[in-house]
């Protein structure tokens, strides 16, 4: 194996277990500041596709209807994993108002399966885009924009069901502890 093919596998998994060993505990959720991970994501993502864009070699054919429905479905399957992912969230509210938070290891299997497919498919399909009348680049960038729907979904449905709670609202996902 060459370093290109097994540090990022060293490196995911060194990724898993900090994840694992995080979210052992509840954290502190501050729904005022929920908003801050989406807006650095999207702006990331938004660099990240200019950039490939810009790279020498890049295609600069205008993208097709076809394309462009690449992208929503890639926006729209990352949108319902991460609406998924937030639901998979226990929200605790403690008696003195603080809302507590803990993802559910589903949610890290979730996202582990995520990227192995994700890893599986662009392998195979960035190199046929062409055979299927799709721009390669479209497919690439199909892959970052699930991450921003999944991301920016996520926490829009922690958002809602922490208003909610906050409010004296009840909610089925999430936990109250007197």
């Amino acid at each position: 194996m060459t370093p290109q093919t097994y540090i990022p596998i060293i490196a995911v998994g060194f990724a898993v277990i900090m994840i694992l060993l995080r979210n052992r505990a509840p954290r502190t959720l501050r729904p005022q500041y929920l908003w801050v991970m989406p807006v650095v994501i999207t702006v990331a993502m938004g660099f990240a596709i200019w950039g490939t864009s810009m790279s020498p070699g890049a295609n600069h054919t205008p993208f097709t209807p076809l394309d462009w429905l690449v992208l929503a479905v890639g926006l729209t399957l990352g949108g319902a994993a991460g609406w998924w992912r937030g639901k998979m969230t226990t929200i605790e509210k403690h008696p003195d108002g603080v809302l507590k938070a803990q993802a559910s290891p589903i949610g890290l299997i979730l996202i582990i399966g995520l990227m192995a497919g994700r890893r599986a498919l662009s392998a195979w399909l960035e190199p046929h885009a062409a055979a299927l009348g799709l721009n390669s680049l479209a497919v690439a960038d199909a892959f970052l924009v699930f991450v921003v729907g999944m991301i920016v979904m996520q926490r829009v449905e922690m958002f809602i069901r922490a208003r909610r709670v906050q409010a004296g609202g009840t909610d089925g996902h999430v936990e109250a502890t007197a």
